[in-house]
């Protein structure tokens, strides 16, 4: 869901409480932001030149992943501001019931012709090099991607294969809502190569279903994990939604315990983001009633890490949970910075350090279609990505997960003046455990350890391994805290 269309670097900042608010003026007023930058660009050039795997031109390496937007829905959700297709309730691929079967499915023209034209897309698509590895991950993300034909979901596979390779133990990742597949259209999926799931719960109680405009129901749900299960789908995930209007904490606990009981080997936990644009956009405003307020938000945000972390799964990210070895290696192309190929409406790629995304309208995205068919679409002049704005999403991208900012290899990459001014800007909140700054063994380095090796670079550049935000208080912050190192990197 966090990723289903484009991705985008931008974030929301959370108001802060008095005690942050004072943090940042002492931060902000204290921080030396240009002298630090006098010497990054010089840098970045020697640095990359001598180090061809490093943070400055990973993000360069030919893709291993593919996303794949298929923008279908029986409807739009009063929260989705996605570019999607409505098809209405009476498509006949939605299953009222777990006694139809995929045979019966017909193709919706829509489909066709969208399926057609995605696949014109990729086969006009310039590789990004003369030696393209083969793909490791692809995503399909919508929309709804289960209301496809099996049929169709083959001709992008073998498109795909046949334009860019596919390992033979590729993460194929789907999105499926409970109500639009049956076992027999599992198997059929899976035996294209579909090995990853994530099914789009959002809540477990049906008022709540009800208001956000979902075209299931609490028995559609259980139905679904039951086909999953019984097909023998081990990797598969389940997303919940907190924050909804008139959503209790009540409600919130129970949806995490029955979550857990039915045993994902993922979860993911977003919370609401009201759009502009969508129902809940005319309806509501954050932190207004019925909507929870921020601290309600926080809250839920803290019980979903404890009740998750308390049953086994590794919070990995910002969002995401995990039994062991269960990490969504198509996500982590997105937090590692690395480049990747997305095709269909709306959707984003990163190829070549350019990031650029495709027309949200539908015959927008045909006129984008043909026009690459005639030639290469120019989407920068300059495919070189600015070191400040590299530098700034790797901070932010390695921020969102439990591994977070690799000092070292940035260090290397930006400059130790440059390292030194984030750590510097990040110093009181290590003193007050928003961030855990560890060696490169792991061993968490105390404040004032902290504090002592930022008054010696050398020793610093030799200690300091990681520097990540704590769970879950860092993590509630992490908009605010991301921020402070934008104004250090572009002041």
């Amino acid at each position: 869901m966090l990723l289903k269309s484009a991705f985008s670097p931008i974030f929301t900042v959370i108001p802060t409480t008095n005690i942050h608010r004072k943090l940042l003026r002492f931060v902000i007023t204290n921080a030396l932001t240009q002298a630090c930058l006098q010497n990054v660009r010089q840098n970045v050039s020697m640095y990359a030149e001598a180090n061809p795997s490093s943070l400055l031109v990973v993000h360069k390496l030919p893709p291993t992943s593919a996303y794949i937007h298929l923008p279908f829905c029986r409807k739009r959700c009063h929260y989705c501001d996605f570019p999607i297709i409505a098809l209405g309730s009476s498509s006949s691929s939605s299953f009222s019931s777990s006694t139809r079967t995929a045979n019966d499915d017909c193709e919706d023209p829509r489909i066709l012709n969208y399926v057609e034209t995605l696949c014109r897309e990729m086969k006009a698509t310039k590789l990004s090099s003369d030696s393209n590895p083969p793909l490791e991950t692809v995503f399909f993300g919508g929309g709804t991607p289960s209301l496809v034909p099996p049929n169709l979901v083959a001709l992008v596979l073998d498109t795909l294969s046949s334009k860019f390779g596919l390992c033979a133990n590729a993460e194929i990742s789907m999105e499926m809502d409970p109500g639009t597949f049956d076992e027999a259209k599992m198997k059929q999926l899976s035996g294209l190569g579909v090995n990853r799931v994530s099914l789009g719960v959002q809540a477990f109680q049906e008022e709540l279903l009800k208001a956000c405009g979902r075209a299931h129901g609490v028995k559609e749900i259980h139905e679904a994990v039951d086909i999953v299960k019984s097909c023998g789908v081990e990797n598969w995930s389940v997303d919940l939604i907190s924050s909804l209007p008139h959503q209790t904490p009540d409600m919130w606990e129970e949806s995490l315990e029955l979550a857990i009981q039915i045993q994902p080997t993922h979860v993911s936990v977003y919370d609401l983001q009201v759009e502009q644009g969508t129902k809940f956009g005319t309806l509501f405003t954050p932190g207004e009633f019925p909507l929870p307020s921020e601290n309600q938000s926080a809250e839920f945000y803290k019980m979903a890490s404890r009740m998750l972390r308390d049953a086994g799964y590794d919070h990995y990210e910002i969002s995401s949970y995990c039994k062991n070895g269960y990490r969504c290696k198509h996500n982590l192309t997105y937090w590692r910075n690395k480049s990747f190929y997305g095709f269909g409406l709306g959707s984003a790629s990163f190829v070549g350090g350019v990031r650029f995304s495709r027309p949200r309208r539908l015959k927008d995205y045909m006129g984008y279609v043909q026009n690459l068919e005639n030639g290469p679409v120019n989407h920068s002049e300059d495919s070189f990505t600015d070191y400040k704005d590299l530098a700034m999403d790797i901070v932010m991208l390695s921020l969102r997960t439990a591994r977070g900012l690799d000092l070292e290899s940035f260090g290397e990459a930006f400059g130790g003046s440059l390292l030194l001014s984030i750590c510097q800007v990040y110093r009181p909140y290590v003193e007050t455990g928003h961030m855990i700054c560890s060696d490169s063994n792991g061993r968490n380095i105390t404040s004032d350890e902290f504090s002592f090796l930022l008054s010696d670079e050398r020793k610093m550049n030799k200690v300091l391994g990681f520097l990540r935000l704590s769970d879950p208080d860092g993590f509630l912050l992490s908009n605010e805290l991301i921020s402070l190192a934008f104004g250090i990197i572009s002041p």
